[in-house]
């Protein structure tokens, strides 16, 4: 029977320290945090890491995330931090920013994919900082979801993915920010954004220069940067975060083509900023209809939970107005990009 998410009402209740025992005997407990619904395994015992990638369907090769409790914690896990490093923990941690730095002795092959470099991170959720605390280690944590798929932001959502293969789901309520954090390498020093999120890269170069470091604008999804500089990340593949029915972008301007070709037995799901898009489709074409916030942290943080109440729906296809392409909505780009992908 698949476990029933404990409603957590504050973070001093004994089903903390009952998933922290679950976590240091090789358990998996799903947490939430700020950003989305995490699947936590203890980051040191392998045989937990093997049954968290297993319950995923993640590759091996492709790293996780230690999440820790604070910021004081990050040299038990990493060797030779960059300067830069230190500052951006300093200034945004707890929060939706991951660092990835050269790992530590202590750090296992299976949480990096076999590399020399470890993704960190503090989450800001009280219920994943609590537990976290009681615990006293490493988290390795990626989305609490199949490999691939939209990540979840609810502990129903966990439930309903995930169902019996999770020992515990902590239910901490709906994440805030919506969507993954953003990946922060470092290359001679400097970083490198290899995944977008709430974080954006004009807020990395200012908390860096009022720490009076230079920073040179050098950002760039990992597709771009040359990899033998630059990790394999969480999150970058170029399909990911996927409902199950096929999802298609468009901009007003794109619609007379891909509308000629609709069936009459299409069903279609529309995800739209733009109220007019609408009257666009031919009558009867639209199942379901859905205006999202023109801001960009609102529609980060309604966007998967969108998505998979149209996945559930059984239509032909999602249609999604594309956003802007300027910097605060690259993390929104990034996600719906990766969702699109055909290969």
């Amino acid at each position: 029977m698949s476990p029933a998410p404990t409603q957590l009402i504050d973070s001093s209740q004994p089903e903390l320290k009952s998933a922290a025992q679950c976590l240091k005997a090789g358990g998996l407990v799903a947490f939430p945090t700020e950003t989305v619904y995490g699947l936590g395994a203890d980051a040191e015992n392998p045989e937990a890491l093997a049954k968290l990638y297993a319950v995923k369907g993640r590759p091996t090769h492709h790293p996780v995330i230690v999440h820790v409790a604070s910021a004081q914690q990050l040299a038990q896990w990493a060797v030779d931090i960059p300067e830069g490093a230190q500052v951006l923990a300093e200034a945004f941690w707890p929060g939706p920013l991951t660092l990835i730095l050269k790992r530590s002795s202590r750090v296992p092959d299976a949480v990096t994919g076999g590399q020399d470099t470890v993704g960190i991170r503090v989450p800001d959720h009280p219920v994943a900082l609590a537990l976290l605390q009681t615990f006293g280690g490493g988290v390795a944590a990626p989305s609490a979801n199949r490999f691939g798929r939209l990540s979840p932001t609810t502990a129903q959502h966990v439930q309903q993915d995930l169902g019996e293969d999770v020992d515990v789901i902590l239910d901490g309520g709906p994440c805030q920010v919506g969507v993954e954090s953003t990946i922060v390498a470092f290359r001679e020093g400097r970083p490198v954004i290899l995944r977008p999120g709430l974080i954006t890269e004009d807020q990395i170069q200012q908390a860096l220069q009022a720490a009076s470091r230079g920073f040179e604008p050098q950002s760039g999804i990992l597709a771009n940067a040359p990899t033998s500089t630059v990790s394999r990340a969480p999150g970058t593949l170029a399909s990911h975060y996927a409902p199950r029915t096929p999802l298609r972008l468009f901009s007003p301007s794109e619609l007379p083509v891909p509308l000629a070709d609709l069936q009459p037995q299409d069903r279609i799901g529309v995800l739209a900023v733009s109220e007019a898009v609408v009257l666009a489709f031919p009558a009867g074409s639209v199942e379901k209809w859905v205006e999202m916030p023109n801001k960009p942290e609102d529609y980060a943080r309604l966007l998967y939970a969108t998505l998979r109440d149209l996945d559930a729906l059984g239509l032909s296809c999602i249609w999604v107005e594309r956003v802007p392409a300027d910097a605060p909505w690259a993390a929104v780009v990034d996600r719906l990009t990766r969702a699109a992908f055909v290969g």
